[in-house]
């Protein structure tokens, strides 16, 4: 028979409904008669033994996962991919270079270990990592990150000279950069380690924990961060750096005490990079589709600015800070100093969060556009890999960066080959021609900085945006923002994880209840107060609550429930107990021999001999007085035992519940029992088998609560809860 459609758009139910008869199933029925568990014959030592069984076969998946590019360089195809890449790589290692000086000014550090950072980290993600696009090496947030934590273990004027531990380093220092260094290298060490770790126990999904508006608004105030830091190199006046509570504010009030000592010439300088960079980066975006290459305006600036430095001599006549001497050639490996690592822990789980978290979404980004997929777990093994490996070469922790991944997918970047010929450009500056970058104006590199900080000052607009759709997550935005800016990266990031979590606590301990009502003809069930067609079935209440139970809202979904449902167990039980007195008043009352006197005097007026209570009950009445003292006590018992609420069942729907601990049980059993106290049945709707297993686990299921009351849809519920609740006819008096 073909289906038929509706005769009218507004006609509610199909005219073709198919009717399928079958019993009311509860969660009893279904453990006896149709649901039985598969037998597991593997022991745990079976399984252990299966997990960790070494094949061929397994060495291989092992060796692929660990390292991605043999899964794709032996099939790299040539002739397609090729000069794509090269002109990419050569591309974005251009926009390397100077970023690699500029970052290392806000990672405290001279600016030869940004380039180090630039090339040994680079060169290793292309064989661990997953992601074919993103651009590996230094970025302002956590180069910022870093630079905060140097300035704290090194502050300028209270560092002493002294010798390092010869069994732990071959590094000597004696002056302030030098032991700026050693804590940036042990810190990206430990922030390799803790990678390594998490992504060798599957820990990918930490990052979940980073909501967005959390990093957009914690990545906007690092940015406030770094223009901050960056003022006193465009102005050309000398200040401390500060670092901890504060420090931005600080920071500020610093350089604008000292704005009467600005170097003009430096400040015309960084004002017109300011300007060019920000020209040529309108210009990219604009016109990106026509460009075959992006405009490199970085590289321009550096060499121009260093030309201008060099032919007018600003560092020796205008006092213009340059960036110093750049040694050539690659330093040879050195154990880092671990005796500064208890002071380091908290800020290398935050260093390695925000990093992987970063780069995992820039990854996952691209791989969504380009049709590929990235691994969580392997990239963090790789950035704990690159981390730590490179730090025994001197560098400072690395993470993707925005600007450059999209100058290496724009140019054509097909592979990570592009990120390898990269890190060679900067080797080839490294080990050939850095000296030739010894006059570039520290003004120049922090016109680079704040340029490439442009996109991250655009997340303002998320403010008007998240208003209109979730106040909670504007909420998120801006506290991550405000601590950050106040309180450091460091505790900033702690207050807007800490207030991330409160709010989903919030939102369980606040979830939206209501009370549902079938619609007709259908089996389903909706919010009576927010749909006309559901309506409540006589004396069934039916409770949706969108969270689980556990401690931390048992105690309001209890509330809620009664709420709802305006049924309140102990309200009624007082009731009764008021009830019952009443009744044991009226009936002394009737007993006293004082008013069982007057009254068989009132009634047998005309009758000669008195009325004499007995002490062996109604002896002395008449027929009819028997009669009439039994009706009265009739109804007397019928309005006792009239039920002291309208309704006589309650359906808990768990429809959404996800997991309920052992606080939850015990609320939900005592409410139960309360209930079943005045006469008012409670049972279980929509519950999913997980859920089920953890009561079992609980010993829900005992004493008067069993399975029977455990249903797996409403409606089930609710045809049971009907038929439960009928009742045949009293027989008449007259049968």
């Amino acid at each position: 028979m073909e289906p038929q459609q509706a005769s009218a758009p507004e006609d509610a139910a199909p005219q073709l409904m198919l009717r399928v008869e079958r019993p009311v199933y509860d969660e009893g029925l279904l453990r006896t008669r149709l649901l039985h568990r598969k037998e597991n014959s593997t022991t745990f030592r079976q399984r252990l033994a299966d997990k960790f069984r070494c094949s061929p076969a397994r060495a291989k998946a092992v060796a692929l996962s660990f390292l991605p590019i043999l899964t794709w360089l032996p099939s790299y195809p040539v002739k397609q991919y090729l000069f794509s890449d090269v002109i990419s790589g050569l591309s974005t290692g251009v926009v390397q270079l100077p970023q690699g000086l500029a970052y290392a000014l806000l990672a405290a550090v001279p600016p030869v270990y940004g380039l180090y950072s630039s090339f040994y980290p680079v060169f290793l993600y292309t064989f661990f990592g997953t992601s074919r696009h993103v651009s590996m090496g230094t970025f302002a947030v956590i180069s910022l990150m870093i630079g905060g934590v140097a300035v704290r273990e090194a502050p300028e004027g209270s560092f002493p000279v002294l010798p390092t531990n010869g069994s732990n380093s071959s590094m000597t220092f004696g002056s302030l950069d030098d032991r700026r260094v050693q804590v940036a290298v042990v810190l990206t060490t430990m922030v390799g380690v803790i990678q390594f770790v998490f992504g060798l126990l599957r820990f990918g999904f930490v990052a979940i924990y980073l909501t967005e508006p959390l990093v957009r608004g914690f990545t906007t105030a690092a940015a406030m961060h770094v223009v901050i830091s960056q003022l006193k190199y465009l102005l050309g006046v000398k200040t401390q750096r500060f670092s901890g509570p504060l420090s931005a504010v600080y920071s500020v009030v610093a350089v604008f005490s000292q704005i009467k000592q600005t170097n003009i010439p430096c400040l015309l300088l960084g004002l017109v990079s300011t300007v060019f960079l920000y020209g040529i980066k309108v210009i990219n975006e604009r016109f990106k589709k026509k460009l075959p290459v992006p405009i490199p305006g970085e590289i321009i600036v550096v060499i121009v600015s260093t030309g201008v430095s060099y032919g007018l001599s600003l560092s020796e006549i205008h006092k213009v800070q340059t960036v110093g001497k750049i040694p050539s050639g690659l330093r040879a490996p050195a154990v880092p100093d671990f005796s500064l690592i208890p002071n380091l822990i908290p800020d290398a789980f935050a260093v390695a969060i925000v990093g992987f978290s970063m780069s995992i979404s820039l990854a996952k980004t691209f791989a969504l556009k380009h049709g590929y997929s990235v691994d969580g777990n392997q990239e963090l093994i790789a950035l704990g890999f690159c981390n730590f490996i490179s730090s025994f070469f001197h560098t400072f922790a690395i993470t993707s960066s925005m600007s450059r991944s999209l100058v290496q997918e724009s140019t054509g970047g097909k592979t990570q080959i592009a990120g390898l010929l990269s890190s060679l450009v900067v080797l080839l500056v490294v080990l050939a021609i850095g000296f030739v970058f010894q006059p570039l104006p520290q003004t120049a590199l922090a016109a680079i900085i704040i340029v490439n900080l442009v996109g991250m000052f655009k997340q303002f607009r998320d403010i008007p945006s998240l208003w209109r759709t979730s106040k909670i997550e504007l909420a998120i935005w801006l506290v991550s923002f405000v601590a950050s800016v106040l309180l450091g990266l460091d505790y900033g990031l702690l207050a807007a994880i800490a207030f991330a979590i409160i709010t989903v606590i919030y939102r369980t301990q606040s979830p939206k209840s209501s009370i549902l009502g079938h619609v007709t003809n259908t089996g389903l069930y909706y919010d009576v107060e927010e749909y006309e067609e559901a309506s409540e079935y006589e004396g069934i209440k039916i409770f949706h609550s969108n969270s689980s139970v556990y401690f931390a809202n048992s105690d309001l979904y209890v509330n809620k429930l009664k709420e709802k449902t305006g049924v309140n167990a102990e309200e009624l039980l007082a009731a009764q107990k008021a009830r019952r007195k009443q009744k044991a008043k009226e009936n002394k009352e009737q007993n006293s021999p004082i008013k069982i006197c007057a009254k068989y005097k009132d009634e047998t007026e005309n009758v000669t001999h008195e009325v004499v209570p007995q002490s062996h009950g109604a002896q002395g009445l008449t027929n009819g007085e028997l009669e009439d003292k039994r009706s009265d006590s009739t109804s007397e018992e019928a309005v006792f035992l009239e039920p002291l609420s309208s309704v006589h069942s309650i359906i808990l729907d768990w429809t959404n519940a996800s997991f309920i601990d052992s606080v939850g049980a015990k609320a939900i059993k005592q409410v139960i029992k309360e209930y079943a106290v005045v006469d008012v049945r409670v049972v279980i709707a929509g519950c999913n088998r997980s859920v089920l297993a953890e009561l079992d686990a609980l010993q829900f299921f005992t004493g008067e609560i069993s399975t029977d009351m455990v249903f797996p849809t409403v409606h089930d519920a609710v045809l049971h809860c009907q038929h439960s609740n009928s009742r045949p006819p009293a027989a008449s008096d007259e049968a």
